[in-house]
């Protein structure tokens, strides 16, 4: 049975590491963020490589959707889509979602201010994908009657063989001891943007232990982080656990 899984992140995340382990799986075609280059022509945001972002994807998100639901690339069971979910703009139609399993990746709001603010000080809840990731995780148990899952990046650091297991079992998909491990360096398959973002991955053979932020988020930014808190922990509650 073919699979589709739609990996619904925010910045600042675990999830190019979620895309390497994925990446590692002999059943599975992966790709990275395929809806940037439309976000970046809408929004006119200011991101690092932003034009050549743009000159290296399909602009159409129409155009994208269908291929990200249509025939799996290479002979592949299993198509792993890697998303911000703050790329999936209101102007994109949401009925393709029902081809595909979608899945949530969270971080701890404080960790993942504290991260992001370092590349965007100005921030607020659309930048963090929370808002999007609750309208999608709604959007999905309201159609299908189930709770979809949710994984959250601490609990894949502190035992990724359990949550992957976890998850694998979950998305009825066996659990492969290769998605704990892969060789250093970039990937054929990584958006052109990894220059600007994926040097610690690319130094990376596998899941880092997870390291406690100390940092905190500053005042003017209270507001944002119990934003962010009012959704992450209603996500947390149905979070995938290690077996």
């Amino acid at each position: 049975m073919n699979r589709r899984i739609a990996m619904w992140s925010g910045p600042r995340n675990i999830s190019t590491a979620m895309l390497r382990s994925w990446g590692e799986r002999g059943d599975t075609f992966v790709c990275d963020e395929p809806l940037y280059a439309h976000y970046l022509l809408t929004t006119r945001v200011d991101h690092p490589g932003r034009d050549e972002v743009i000159a290296s994807q399909e602009n159409d998100w129409r155009r994208v959707v269908d291929w990200l639901t249509g025939e799996i690339p290479e002979g592949r069971s299993v198509f792993y889509q890697k998303h911000m979910a703050h790329h999936l703009l209101p102007v994109i139609g949401r009925d393709w979602l029902s081809k595909v399993t979608s899945v949530f990746l969270i971080r701890n709001p404080g960790e993942m201010l504290t991260s992001l603010i370092r590349v965007t000080p100005d921030v607020g809840l659309n930048d963090t994908g929370l808002a999007r990731q609750w309208e999608l995780f709604e959007r999905q148990r309201s159609l299908s009657g189930e709770i979809p899952p949710v994984i959250d990046s601490r609990d894949v650091l502190e035992n990724p063989r359990g949550v992957l297991s976890a998850l694998c079992d979950a998305l009825e998909l066996p659990f492969d001891e290769a998605m704990l491990s892969w060789e250093p360096g970039r990937r054929d398959t990584d958006g052109v943007w990894a220059k600007h973002w994926y040097s610690a991955v690319e130094k990376s053979s596998g899941f880092a232990p997870y390291e406690h932020k100390a940092d905190a988020v500053p005042a003017h930014l209270a507001h944002v982080l119990d934003e962010c808190h009012q959704i992450y922990d209603r996500l947390y509650e149905h979070r995938i656990q290690a077996r």
